[in-house]
Formats: structure tokens, sequence, C-alpha cells
């Protein structure tokens, strides 16, 4: 059996398609996370509701952080997967296929971050991010505070957690900008 050569043009190809399947699998897994999340919340607020326990509300806000930042941390790698084929890869493929010059690749890469609406969009999606991993573990820490049976040890720790979903929402909402 003879011997093939592969090209960097094949190479650089390869590459495309490796990262666009780390993305796609990357999004799956951060769509489901706002799922799973919402699952948890439920599951938790039914729970210290049917024991008449305001102090299990404070599984909740350690459990959004964990998820909130897996989900960042996915969303700023999908992110960066989109930049990198869009501003390095993209560029290189299109010198090897044009000499000349003037070819661009991967349009759709660069294209759908020009449509008018998606300022309001990324604003949108802020907003749920906010919502869904602090806004809720801060109203469960409310309602906990609120219950005027609390001992010094769960507000301490009620206290750090508070200060770890703020911890959270200054990251989303600085990624956000930057975005």
């Amino acid at each position: 059996m003879p011997e093939q050569d592969v090209t960097v043009g094949q190479l650089l190809l390869a590459e495309y398609e490796s990262v666009k399947s780390e993305q796609r699998a990357r999004i799956g897994f951060r769509d489901n996370l706002l799922y799973v999340t919402l699952a948890v919340v439920a599951a938790v607020i039914a729970a210290a509701a049917q024991a008449k326990q305001p102090s299990m509300l404070l599984a909740l806000p350690p459990v959004c952080v964990v998820l909130g930042w897996t989900y960042l941390v996915n969303d700023e790698k999908i992110s960066a997967i989109g930049l990198y084929v869009r501003d390095d890869l993209g560029p290189r493929l299109a010198e090897l296929a044009s000499r000349g010059g003037g070819f661009t690749t991967f349009g759709w890469e660069a294209h759908h971050r020009g449509d008018t609406r998606r300022r309001s969009r990324k604003a949108t999606q802020a907003v749920i991010d906010l919502t869904a991993f602090c806004a809720v573990p801060l109203a469960a820490l409310t309602v906990f505070w609120s219950n005027g049976n609390v001992g010094g040890l769960l507000v301490g720790l009620s206290a750090l957690e508070a200060l770890a979903v703020a911890g959270l929402a200054s990251q989303v909402v600085r990624y956000a900008r930057a975005a």
C-alpha cells in the first residue's frame, strides 16, 4: 500500500472538525446546565417547603454557583473556539486555498456575529444567567435570613454563600461585557 502524504490543508481541516466537534459538545453541555439548575432549584424548594426547614435552602447557593461557573466556563470556551476558527484557523486555510488572497473561509463564524439584534440577545442572556445562577440563590438566602430561627454557624455559612454568589454574578457581568 503506497504511503500518502498529508497536506497542511488536510491537517487544518481535521483540526477544524475537531474544534467544531468540541464546540458542539460544549454547547449541548452548557445548555443542559440551565435545565439541571432549574430541576435542582425546584427539588430543593419543594423539599424545604415540605419539611418546613428554610435551612435546607442553604443547599441552593453552592449548587447554583458550581453549575453557574461551569456554565460560564463552557460558554467562554465555546466563544474562544469560534474566535480561534475566525481569526486563526480560517485565515490559514484561506491562505492555502488562495495564494492571491481574497478568499474567505467559514463565513458563518463571522456573519452571525453581525446580526443587529445580537447585542440585545447577549444582554437578555446575561439577565437569564444572573437570574438562574445568582438571583435564585440570593432569594433562597433572603428567605433563610427572614426566618427568625437561624443559628450563628448557619448565618456565617450563608454569608459565605452570599459572597460566592456575588463573585459569580460579577464574573457573569464581566464576561457579558467582554462578549
